[in-house]
């Protein structure tokens, strides 16, 4: 649908404007935290940081370890935004139900449940170790049955875990009312008699391909935010060879349209990210903290953040590690997001995001009506002068230097700059395509009703009345606008409008909710215009 998009979108600038006036018209960083320390980590980047001096006590005993034949037992907790099924196979999140949206656009519908669809040997935020035995299938004792975290409340779950060859690991998870962040601690205790040195490594599991053919999952992939810029993989970029990012490392995770699973760093706690498609063919991401080396009765803890919810921009935002950025808005980013951002500022007054986007195309409309107005006065001066032109070129027919000078001359005589119509509008274009992408990728337009019928802006006109209206309007402003076009050129140019309906017809009516109110506005220009230059 994105291709599709584009297309619409270029041609109806490029070609129906351009071509017809061409030729006549928390926030806190990463980083494994610790009160003392030992020895530095080190990490697989070009920052240190360091483990806790702690010595194990009876925090670390309230583990136990458990048989290798012992089941796996499932604990959930509940806040006011999702309910949440841990597994103490690896200490992971095995589902998350988001209490605030639904699969579809029903009161009656089941609500989005994000991690499910994982691995299901490697649930989100399974935790194995390089440098000492510890698989994630390995199975932990949680220290309560289930939590339920009550409003402006906090409330920890940990998972724990001794092993047989003198060393114990404690998972906390640390859960608040109102946020989709949860604080993760990874704690690592030395109870033999020699030093330990390894690194603990939290995984991640997506499916190569989605069980359901929905355009949410149109962009799904693995993305992570290194070296300052945003790395994007599909399934296919690692099915032959796995890539390794160690590069100032923000933030990593799996994202649909809509949803975001991540792991955020604290204090530069993620050295190195790995991405593959493992053995039982699901997209894998291996994300390892810094080296660690624990003397006998010390231990070291990884910090960590995770995020499992919706790609709002003001909630992703609160996170900090620029998790934002997981909303790509593609080439015009630094135009569309203003115009998210001015999207959700206008429906906080009116309540509507159809009545947003009508706001937001109007306030477009004026503040480029010097830059349109200079252009149609332009394809109207060279309207004009059309039959002159005619002539000349018939004149000159067989001498291309001097007709070109006369036509310049011609130019310079009537004040017309036969670009005048183009650049114009070629300078809006990036806003154009930028709020484009902020109506086609917000979650905040996703089951979002306008008025009457049209109940989803996100979804398709079920009765194609916008589609077909919008196709009417630029009809319309079609043959309004100035052309000195051949007749067979002039009939070219009205079918873009039977071309674009027809492709419009299965795009996001707040989409074509914004073409049409553009083309309305637009119409009304150019009456305005054409009462302004007379003939």
């Amino acid at each position: 649908m994105e291709k599709r998009a584009f297309i619409a979108v270029g041609l109806s600038i490029a070609v129906f404007y351009l071509f017809s006036m061409m030729f006549g018209p928390d926030n806190q960083k990463v980083q494994p935290s610790v009160p003392q320390s030992t020895s530095p980590m080190v990490s697989g980047s070009t920052d240190k940081s360091q483990q806790i001096a702690t010595p194990v006590n009876s925090v670390a005993a309230t583990g136990q370890e458990l048989p290798s034949t012992a089941p796996q037992k499932d604990v959930n907790v509940e806040t006011d935004l999702y309910t949440a099924v841990f597994s103490t196979r690896g200490a992971s999140l095995k589902s998350i139900t988001l209490k605030n949206y639904r699969e579809e656009n029903s009161p009656a519908a089941k609500k989005v449940v994000l991690g499910n669809d994982a691995d299901p040997n490697v649930f989100s935020f399974s935790t194995r170790a390089t440098g000492f035995n510890l698989p994630d299938s390995t199975l932990f004792m949680p220290d309560a049955d289930g939590l339920k975290i009550e409003k402006s409340g906090s409330r920890q779950l940990a998972f724990n875990y001794i092993s047989g060859q003198g060393y114990t690991v404690r998972k906390i998870y640390t859960f608040s009312s109102g946020s989709y962040g949860i604080k993760l601690e990874t704690q690592v205790y030395n109870n033999s008699a020699a030093p330990l040195v390894g690194s603990i490594q939290h995984v991640m599991t997506y499916p190569a391909e989605p069980k359901v053919k929905d355009n949410r999952f149109d962009t799904a992939g693995a993305y992570l935010f290194s070296d300052n810029s945003l790395q994007s993989n599909k399934i296919k970029d690692v099915s032959s060879a796995s890539k390794r990012y160690d590069k100032t490392i923000f933030w990593s995770g799996f994202a649909d349209k809509y949803f975001l699973n991540a792991i955020l760093a604290e204090k530069n706690s993620i050295a190195s990210v790995e991405l593959k498609k493992n053995n039982s063919g699901f997209f894998e991401s291996v994300v390892s903290a810094p080296q660690f080396t624990v003397n006998p009765g010390q231990s070291a803890t990884a910090t960590h953040r995770l995020f499992v919810g919706p790609k709002d921009i003001d909630i992703l935002k609160e996170q900090g590690n620029s998790l934002e950025q997981s909303l790509d808005l593609g080439w015009f980013t630094v135009i569309a997001k203003p115009l998210l951002y001015s999207l959700k500022y206008f429906y906080g007054y009116v309540g509507n995001y159809g009545v947003a986007i009508i706001i937001i195309t109007i306030i477009l409309k004026v503040l480029f009506f010097p830059l349109t107005h200079k252009s149609y006065k332009s394809m109207k001066g060279m309207q004009k002068i059309q039959p002159e032109m005619t002539k000349l070129r018939e004149k000159y027919k067989d001498d291309k230097d001097t007709m070109n000078k006369a036509v310049m001359e011609l130019y310079r005589e009537h004040k017309v700059n036969p670009m005048g119509g183009c650049l114009p509008m070629v300078v809006q274009i990036p806003v154009f395509f930028a709020l484009y992408k902020s109506l086609m990728f917000s979650i905040e337009l996703r089951h979002a009703p306008f008025f009457l019928w049209v109940t989803d802006l996100a979804d398709k006109d079920p009765y194609y009345v916008t589609p077909v209206i919008m196709g009417v309007t630029m009809f319309i402003q079609q043959k309004m606008t100035p052309s000195n076009m051949d007749p067979m050129q002039q009939k070219m140019m009205l079918a873009l409008p039977v071309v674009f309906t027809f492709m419009f017809l299965s795009f996001p009516s707040g989409l074509v909710l914004y073409w049409l109110v553009n083309n309305v506005l637009t119409i009304g220009q150019q009456m305005y215009i054409n009462k302004l230059v007379k003939d």
